[in-house]
């Protein structure tokens, strides 16, 4: 690094965004992560694109690829770090089109920055004239915990027999351990049935997308006891890209899809940016001294 202005600061990318007007009034009012204000970075008019990066410039001692990767075990951190990137890339969004980029995307100066708008100008270009006028929306399907038998019931095997234990069994003697296997039975085939009610969900889901949406993306489904214990088992968790025009239609007939299906939820988040459809190749110049994660999701 040369001189005291290189080593204070790195430049932080929120999002790829058109230089539209309507930034203008937007952007001096923003805030972003650490505080830091929101600013559009372009290239210089004569070589001014299409493009531009939203950017803020953070500290470096909080943001340098040595001290970052412990920054990152720090939820408090993260969790302050993640929302306030979220809440910029909300803000543009309800602006311009957007193209979200990974949280902690940074570059060492706003020469670097720049040059890398230079060199990926014409992906970044594609990649929004794709996303104008589309919206993503979360789709999540659960399905049900099945009520298990209550304990009780089941016979205890373990007790020493008595005579009376050993006299022949009697309709009466024999009840509670056939209403436990029965209530056992009933907890599978519902168990089961619910299941196949997953299934016809999914394919529901599938088919709605297929009408209204322009792509979908396959997320790993969620798990962990708050959500299960809230909601079910996840089974399915996937994103749509959907148009503006369509979206209606999309979120009515995904709010339908599973109403005769008791076994089962569904659940329907949005819109959001579309933070699942950005596919942008590797700068050629990535950052040297800090690095890129992946987006911390905080959207609800």
């Amino acid at each position: 690094m040369n001189g005291p202005a290189a080593t204070a600061t790195l430049t932080y990318v929120y999002a790829v965004a058109p230089p539209a007007p309507a930034l203008d009034d937007l952007l001096p009012g923003l805030t972003g992560v650490a505080g830091t204000p929101v600013a559009l970075l372009t290239p210089e008019p004569a070589d001014a694109g299409p493009v531009a990066f939203v950017i803020s410039d953070v500290p470096r001692a909080e943001f340098a690829e040595d001290v970052l990767a412990g920054r990152f075990e720090d939820l408090g951190w993260l969790e302050e770090t993640a929302r306030a990137h979220h809440h910029v890339i909300e803000a543009l969004a309800a602006h311009t089109t957007v193209l979200p980029l990974r949280m902690a995307t940074l570059y060492e100066d706003h020469a670097r920055a720049v040059r890398a708008l230079h060199e990926q100008s014409q992906p970044f270009t594609t990649q929004l004239a794709q996303l104008a006028a589309h919206t993503e929306y979360g789709v999540k399907l659960y399905v049900r915990h099945a009520a298990a038998p209550p304990e009780t019931t089941a016979p205890d095997r373990t007790a020493s027999p008595t005579p009376d234990d050993s006299a022949p069994a009697g309709p009466e003697s024999a009840s509670p351990g056939k209403a436990y296997l029965r209530a056992r039975r009933a907890q599978r085939d519902a168990h089961e049935d619910r299941y196949q009610q997953a299934g016809i969900a999914a394919d529901r889901v599938a088919e709605i997308g297929r009408l209204h949406s322009a792509r979908h993306v396959a997320h790993p489904p969620q798990s962990g006891p708050l959500a299960a214990a809230s909601m079910g088992e996840n089974v399915l968790n996937a994103a749509f890209l959907v148009p503006d025009a369509e979206a209606q239609s999309f979120t009515a007939a995904i709010g339908a899809a599973a109403g005769d299906l008791p076994g089962v939820v569904l659940e329907l988040t949005g819109p959001w940016a579309p933070y699942s459809f950005t596919a942008l190749p590797r700068s050629p110049d990535p950052p040297s001294s800090a690095t890129s994660t992946s987006q911390a999701d905080t959207r609800s």
